[in-house]
């Protein structure tokens, strides 16, 4: 495919769990994705962006996965028309002992889907291994080899999976027993484990490498199928991988477990007090670089070498943490405990250490360009790996002055999101003034969707009080950027849905990227950050993405967007 900012084009932003597909389990998977790759070809939108798809843990999030590399099970459609190995009798007796009709619901259940679509491919994998009995080799040669060619992650993810899930399902590696608490342990554990259990232990083993391999081909074809529709697959790389991943497990000495990464104090969530006060503190282990370095950064190039078999664009998430990172001496789970202490009681705590930016602050003119120089090393590995492909950062927060610079100089598109966008005199910076190299977006999966967004406001001028001077404000800004006269005494509307897009569309971005909700005008929400809500990474979709053009709500304001995405050539 052509991607380059000398082809201006515009695209979704969906959370794969959201969408629904005719007869679906209960979650968004490769079929919807097809539908909506459909749709958006209809549409003039070139471009499908989703969240991570690395196999989560049990608190579902895409942003804190078990594997680097791994792909999530519940993305992949578990059907016999999708799966040869599954024998369509198999099928509909294990769909018939759940409830289907229940699943499909407003959110998603992960924990009656994972075990739904795990029977599936369970049943899968039995007529695989039939097959091999039946001598019937062709694709037991492919799935060797492929076995072969992931060797690198593949092992130590098989290990850590088939020990979580002896371990109950739980990912907690350190609350595992002794034997199993180390790579080391575990090997000597399977040494000593008689003859009958070692082959079940290996037979585990070999049945999640054969859901990678199920993983790997559907979403290639996904892959190719988009191409065939000329829309491009944008996939998503989060900076951090979870303390508790199969990464961390076999792989400690590339990461600084004392540390969990995050994103320092932030007062845009005002609806959580511990980011207002300490920062986001994410979890996610601090690389040790030097390490890393000794390896020509091996494993951060085995993470863009799987996004690029799947996605032909990579957005890395918190691609500031590439230049430094904002690190935490304690645990999230111990947030609570210190949301309360001043400075001088943390340190009392944690000997000394407080959050801040590591390896180093940048606060000298030194210091920002060893943080600039290092960062660019880093980067570089990665963009060794891309190909014909392209990396796509995400620049939000506190942003020193030197990464934008840096970022175009590699050639990597950073983000535009309008009411961050501003001149000296507090207006935004009108869209036609946007870099070329720049993704523009009202919102990511963090943030409060634009018709919230809009409305909050709007009651706020008409309620009045203490913050309607505030709100006013904020609405006239982004009326003025949209060229909605008197917007700030307007509620929301079709008209103004319709001229936020718009706007958005004829800025000079060379990608313009628009949360679904937000091309949808609905106001659900599909993450808060800082909270561990169920209602986080769960929320569905009213209806089909066959049925939005036909929706009144929505259809008059898509037909419009289409118009413009052919007047500005981002749908040619």
């Amino acid at each position: 495919m052509h991607l380059s900012p000398d082809r201006p084009i515009a695209g979704v932003l969906a959370p794969l769990f959201a969408l629904r597909a005719e007869g679906d389990l209960g979650i968004g998977d490769l079929r919807a994705l097809r539908e909506l790759i459909d749709w958006s070809a209809a549409r003039g939108l070139r471009l499908v962006q989703l969240l991570p798809i690395n196999e989560t843990g049990n608190d579902n999030s895409p942003y804190n996965a078990i594997s680097s590399v791994a792909i999530e099970p519940v993305t992949l459609e578990t059907t016999p028309d999708a799966l040869e190995d599954l024998p369509r009798a198999a099928f509909e007796k294990i769909v018939a002992g759940f409830d289907v009709a229940g699943l499909v619901e407003e959110s998603v259940d992960y924990p009656r889907i994972k075990a739904l679509k795990g029977k599936l491919l369970e049943a899968a994998y039995a007529g695989f291994r039939a097959g091999e009995v039946r001598r019937n080799t062709k694709r037991a040669r492919a799935f060797k080899a492929w076995c072969e060619a992931e060797k690198a992650w593949l092992d130590g993810y098989t290990i850590f999976r088939a020990l979580m899930e002896r371990n109950g399902g739980s990912e907690l590696w350190d609350a595992w027993p002794e034997e199993h608490s180390t790579p080391e342990r575990a090997a000597e554990w399977m040494l000593a484990l008689k003859a009958g259990a070692q082959r079940e232990f290996e037979e585990r083993r070999r049945f999640f490498s054969y859901v990678q391999w199920v993983a790997s081909r559907q979403w290639g074809e996904a892959k190719d199928y988009a191409e065939s529709r000329d829309v491009a697959l944008m996939g998503d790389i989060p900076y951090g991988v979870s303390y508790y991943s199969a990464d961390v497990f076999a792989n400690r000495a590339i990461f600084r477990l004392q540390w969990s990464g995050g994103a320092p104090p932030e007062p845009y969530f005002k609806d959580d007090a511990f980011t207002q006060k300490w920062g986001q503190n994410w979890g996610v282990p601090v690389y040790d670089w030097e390490i890393m370095g000794e390896t020509g950064y091996a494993w951060w190039k085995q993470r863009v070498r799987s996004v690029r078999s799947a996605f032909h664009l990579f957005r890395i998430d918190h691609v500031l943490g590439f230049y430094r990172i904002y690190a935490f001496p304690w645990r999230p789970q111990e947030n609570a405990d210190y949301l309360p202490l001043t400075p001088d009681e943390a340190r009392a705590r944690t000997g000394g250490q407080l959050p801040g930016f590591m390896p180093r602050d940048d606060e000298t003119a030194a210091h920002c360009d060893s943080n600039r120089r290092e960062g660019e090393e880093y980067l570089r590995a990665l963009l060794e790996e891309v190909g014909e492909f392209r990396l796509i950062g995400e620049d939000l927060g506190t942003v020193p002055p030197y990464v934008r610079p840096s970022l175009t100089g590699l050639g990597i598109a950073g983000f535009k999101i309008p009411i961050w966008e501003k001149k000296d005199d507090g207006w935004l910076i009108e869209p036609g003034h946007y870099e070329r190299l720049s993704i523009a977006t009202y919102a990511t999966h963090d943030h409060e969707p634009l018709r919230a967004y809009w409305e909050s406001r709007a009651a706020s001028v008409a309620r009045g009080g203490d913050d309607t001077e505030g709100a006013r404000d904020e609405l006239r800004k982004l009326a003025g950027f949209a060229s909605i006269p008197e917007g700030e005494n307007l509620p929301w509307s079709e008209a103004v849905h319709g001229a936020l897009l718009e706007a958005l569309c004829r800025s000079n971005s060379w990608i313009v990227v628009f949360m679904l909700t937000d091309l949808l005008g609905s106001d659900k929400r599909f993450n808060v950050p800082g909270t561990s809500a169920v209602s986080n990474w769960s929320a569905r979709l009213n209806r089909r993405c066959a049925e939005w053009d036909t929706d009144p709500a929505c259809a008059p304001v898509l037909d419009r967007l289409s118009t413009v995405l052919r007047e500005t050539g981002r749908a040619s």
